[in-house]
């Protein structure tokens, strides 16, 4: 038998990209390629801030899965976009549908090419699966074969998704497929009049066969205890309100001595003698930084899952996060795999008790539950399922 055809469609795709978006669908590509014929299709862009064309136009491969990039039409103008962000924000549940998708196109990335290419192969795919629910590349090209749509949204309680012009798109795909409790829970809630409803599949995560803390700590000269972020270093992330914290938290106590943050940088920052900005790394660097921390943070207050989080507990690391951001609690209850804090007190109060015998008890009970639900193979299976299950009914 022939394998399915199936295209991902993602804003972005590529090895150097930080997002959990974006990475998740490149990794199970990679991951269903023994059972799926699949084309991973996207823009030029690689900055999600000015949608820039960087990468070439064309067919690449990206961790040995076939990516096809086509142009993004223009980059972002950002002060327009943040004048209608405001504009659309102020009073997100009665703006105009009209506004709302002149926001949508503001926000990007719109390429025609691309549009134009799924309406004409679309018969050419048994499946479209589109990642984050939140760019124009799912809200432009999912109509177009919404028989045939899996929508992985990504979606957490943040204000563009009270905008109107939601209510009938998360009609649309024939199935959404969500990766926490949390988020499927949210966005029934949010449409609760719709319907919508899908399976909570989650991701999977595998560690490489080695991570080398040593070789991190000696490349980059770091001899202290340290706290680690992993993700866009962006103010949209937590990281200036995490590094305000850390910054007062070293005011008086010893340790953890650092904070070193790892990911592509979107925000301004002053250099500070316990503060260590990496930028972006290869993947064995970042796992080499996994294994050589004492603990990882994630202070964003917006997300619908962490991949760093699970990665960080599949080498045993306690996490701390940010309670107001629901799944990453969520994700803590279940695992028993770290704290959350919702002030700088609680922050405080959640380092100065996580010494290193409760660090390893929180990641060895995080290490547990990587490896009881996070296998890739559980993962595989239920997307796998998904496709039969569209196939028996299509037949019906």
């Amino acid at each position: 038998m022939p394998k399915p055809k199936v295209a991902f469609v993602v804003p972005r795709c590529g090895a150097e990209i930080f997002g959990g978006a974006e990475v998740y669908c490149l990794e199970l590509a990679r991951r269903l390629g023994p059972y799926w014929d699949i084309d991973v299709l996207t823009t030029c862009a690689r900055n999600y801030m000015t949608w820039e064309n960087e990468y070439p136009e064309g067919h690449a491969y990206e961790a040995g899965v076939h990516v096809q990039r086509f142009p993004v039409d223009r980059p972002r103008d950002v002060a327009h976009f943040n004048r209608l962000s405001e504009r659309v924000n102020f009073d997100v549940e009665r703006a105009s549908i009209s506004l709302q998708e002149e926001w949508m196109r503001a926000q990007g990335p719109v390429s025609a090419k691309l549009e134009r290419y799924v309406a004409a192969h679309r018969f050419r795919y048994d499946a479209f699966f589109f990642f984050s629910y939140l760019y124009a590349t799912t809200y432009a090209i999912l109509p177009l074969v919404e028989e045939k749509a899996f929508l992985v949204p990504f979606a957490h309680d943040e204000w563009p998704l009270r905008m109107r012009m939601w209510d009938e798109f998360f009609k649309r795909p024939q199935c959404i497929v969500f990766n926490t409790p949390e988020e499927h829970d949210f966005v029934r809630a949010r449409f609760s009049r719709s319907g919508v409803d899908g399976p909570i599949i989650g991701a999977g995560i595998q560690p490489p066969p080695y991570a080398d803390a040593e070789s991190f700590t000696s490349r980059f000269g770091i001899a202290e205890p340290f706290m680690l972020y992993l993700g866009r270093i962006d103010r949209s992330k937590g990281c200036d309100v995490l590094i305000e914290d850390f910054a007062r938290f070293r005011a008086s106590h010893a340790t953890p001595a650092k904070l070193v943050l790892i990911g592509e940088p979107h925000l301004a920052l002053k250099k500070q003698p316990d503060v260590t900005v990496l930028g972006p790394v290869d993947d064995q660097t970042k796992w080499n930084a996994l294994a050589a921390c004492d603990l990882l943070a994630m202070p964003s207050a917006y997300e619908s899952l962490s991949l760093a989080v699970l990665e960080a507990w599949s080498l045993g690391k306690a996490v701390l996060v940010n309670a107001h951001a629901a799944a990453l609690v969520g994700q803590c209850k279940r695992s028993g795999g770290g704290l959350w804090y919702a002030n700088y007190e609680e922050f405080e109060a959640a380092l100065v008790v996580m010494d290193e015998d409760v660090r390893k008890k929180l990641g060895s009970q995080g290490m547990d539950f990587i490896n009881e639900s996070c296998r890739w193979e559980i993962v595989e299976g239920a997307y796998r399922r998904l496709l039969n299950r569209s196939d028996e009914m299509a037949d019906i």
